[in-house]
């Protein structure tokens, strides 16, 4: 029942399912269960409830069949429960622009989505929007931690994106669980040490991954730990642009917390978190089939010299 109810407040608050839409649920094997959950909860809703099952990609970022493809771009609202993220993919882009407002739900637990789909989203999205104010009207942004990270970037002229939790319009587009603020930084200007020592490809970092950053790309990774191994591992297939550091993002959600799933991670309060590659889908240049979060524990984040965040607490 707390699964349904879930269901319930994602479909009928954050997405404001009405009576006859066409709502697309798209699930995959791992998170089947979920997507069956959401396909029922839509068709309690009167709505016309279609429930599509893909095999797993292999990648987040890697695009889904064609014909999944044009069925996102004619539905009325989606929900897509996956075990790959299908965000980051020319398939979504392509549904919001035609008129599709949806949630992607990428690797979504039951735990989380009984904790954190029954959050205050009204408070989450004030929180959220306030500080993409501040983004948007900030040059350079520098992170610290006490693991090691001094990293710093450009965000002049870039929109930073509030991640609100309330998809009500058409075209409107996010995560759920929600709860961030996030932008892409300019390419090649990121320069410093990253070290990635909350979560990261897949779980919780033991041992931290340290990355060396140049004109706005990883060149060297280090730490002995499994996650940095798995992170080598991940982007070997992939050119350069894999290791474009994509994305600034500042975590809103009062309810989540830190599990080893980037879903809710990224979203826990008191964090930050760095992102490689794609960042096309929110105002970047850079388009590669590959995207992983990083999350950062305790930051200190200065915009412009003003310190918004120290240790992990919150000064707006």
């Amino acid at each position: 029942m707390d699964l349904l109810k879930s269901a319930e407040i994602a479909l009928r608050d954050c997405l404001g399912v009405k009576k006859g839409e066409q709502v697309l649920i798209i699930t995959d094997e791992p998170l089947r269960k979920i997507g069956q959950i959401f396909w029922e909860k839509a068709k309690e809703l009167l709505t016309e409830a279609i429930l599509l099952e893909i095999i797993p990609r292999k990648t987040s970022g890697e695009e889904p069949p064609p014909l999944v493809a044009q069925a996102l771009k004619t539905c009325d609202v989606f929900v897509i429960p996956t075990s790959k993220s299908l965000t980051h993919t020319k398939a979504r882009r392509e549904a919001n622009k035609s008129g599709a407002r949806g949630a992607t739900l990428p690797s979504i637990t039951e735990d989380i989505m009984k904790r954190t789909l029954s959050a205050d989203y009204i408070k989450i999205a004030k929180r959220s929007q306030k500080i993409a104010e501040i983004l948007n009207q900030g040059r350079i942004v520098k992170i610290t931690t006490p693991a090691g990270t001094k990293l710093t970037f450009s965000i002049e002229g870039r929109e930073a994106d509030p991640d609100t939790g309330l998809y009500l319009k058409k075209g409107d587009f996010g995560n759920l669980p929600a709860g961030e603020a996030y932008v892409a930084p300019i390419e090649g200007t990121a320069e410093g040490i990253l070290v990635v020592d909350g979560a990261m490809v897949g779980g919780i970092i033991n041992q931290p991954i340290i990355m060396k950053v140049e004109q706005g790309f990883v060149t060297d990774i280090g730490g002995n730990g499994e996650a940095t191994l798995k992170l080598k591992e991940m982007l070997k297939p992939f050119d350069k642009l894999a290791r474009n550091i994509a994305e600034f993002g500042v975590g809103t959600n009062d309810q989540a917390i830190i599990t080893g799933n980037v879903l809710e991670d990224e979203k826990v309060m008191g964090t930050v978190h760095i992102a490689l590659g794609n960042n096309l889908h929110f105002g970047g240049k850079v388009d590669v089939p590959l995207y992983s979060d990083g999350i950062l524990l305790s930051p200190t984040v200065e915009i412009d010299g003003k310190i918004i965040i120290q240790e992990g607490k919150y000064l707006i």
